[in-house]
């Protein structure tokens, strides 16, 4: 077990158990909201939770076990495809099931394992779990992502990603019809208050733009195109859950499981449909994009149905 000791400082005055631990140890917010969890955080002998309010003057006594860090595991991933390959990035059509890279208690497949896997060579800086990934989809999520293979091409596209001036289109299945047919939801995105895995709209979150256009309406359901402005954690699924028109399949934010279980899903109807870049080795505009997978395509084919 590790153990520290240590005066709460002025400036964290007010602030959440999770997020001084993240600042104070360096931990992630999801592994200081587990030490809390598991009652390894105290003041002045009080045991605290993760969303309590630290006081400064206190004494923070922390107590953890550690847990190994992640790593590449090589794997064999069919179904991923790639959908372009040069000397600076790699495009690849992410299929459900697969996390971007490596992490604390994910022990399924990765992109960065099924590159490794398929004898692709990722040499960025940064921790080497997540060698080259400079933008992520969630592991329910389908579609393209772009992994810089060398270091100029990752800090061009890092800067492109904060810049944003990626072209970032998902397509996505929605309870409802949204009104309007078109709009932009623009709200900040942060963890959700009572749940360690979930993210919420919330007053002192990170800003958020979402803009939305109807392409196809059915019966208790919509297809969306979603161009994403900023690129948040969960954004879209946190978005439409929030202008009460959650993403079919996706129970997590509010979907009805009666939907996706008439439609066969078992993840939320959610795809990153195409990807545009300035390409890092030739400056060129670069445009990908990605067919539905079957399952989607399924789903999208019995409401056209219905």
């Amino acid at each position: 077990m590790e153990t520290r000791h240590l005066p709460i400082p002025d400036g964290l005055d007010g602030t959440r158990v999770d997020a001084a631990l993240a600042k104070m140890l360096g931990f992630s917010r999801t592994f200081a909201a587990e030490v809390a969890e598991a009652g390894g955080v105290s003041v002045d002998g009080v045991t605290l939770g993760k969303s309590d309010r630290l006081r400064a003057g206190g004494w923070l006594s922390v107590q953890w076990r550690p847990k190994e860090e992640p790593r590449i595991i090589p794997v064999d991933v069919p179904d991923l495809g790639i959908i372009h390959d040069d000397d600076d990035i790699v495009v690849v059509d992410k299929p459900t099931g697969v996390a971007a890279h490596p992490s604390l208690g994910w022990d399924g497949p990765t992109v960065l394992g099924a590159l490794a896997g398929a004898g692709f060579r990722i040499a960025t800086s940064g921790a080497a779990e997540r060698a080259g990934i400079v933008h992520r989809l969630d592991v329910g999520t389908s579609g393209l992502m772009v992994v810089a293979k060398t270091e100029h091409a990752y800090t061009l596209l890092k800067r492109a990603f904060k810049e944003r001036t990626v072209e970032k289109i998902y397509h996505a299945v929605v309870q409802g019809h949204p009104d309007p047919l078109v709009g932009t939801i623009e709200a900040p995105i942060g963890r959700h208050p009572n749940h360690s895995w979930k993210f919420a709209v919330t007053p002192d979150g990170k800003d958020s733009v979402t803009h939305y256009e109807t392409l196809e309406a059915f019966p208790g359901a919509s297809l969306l195109e979603i161009h994403l402005e900023t690129g948040r954690t969960h954004q879209i699924r946190v978005h439409m859950a929030a202008h009460r028109h959650p993403c079919v399949g996706d129970p997590l934010y509010g979907a009805d499981p009666t939907t996706a279980a008439r439609l066969c899903l078992t993840r939320q109807w959610l795809h990153a449909h195409r990807l545009a870049f300035a390409h890092p080795g030739t400056g060129d505009w670069v445009e990908f994009e990605s067919p539905y997978p079957a399952d989607l395509a399924g789903a999208l084919e019995m409401l056209r149905g219905d």
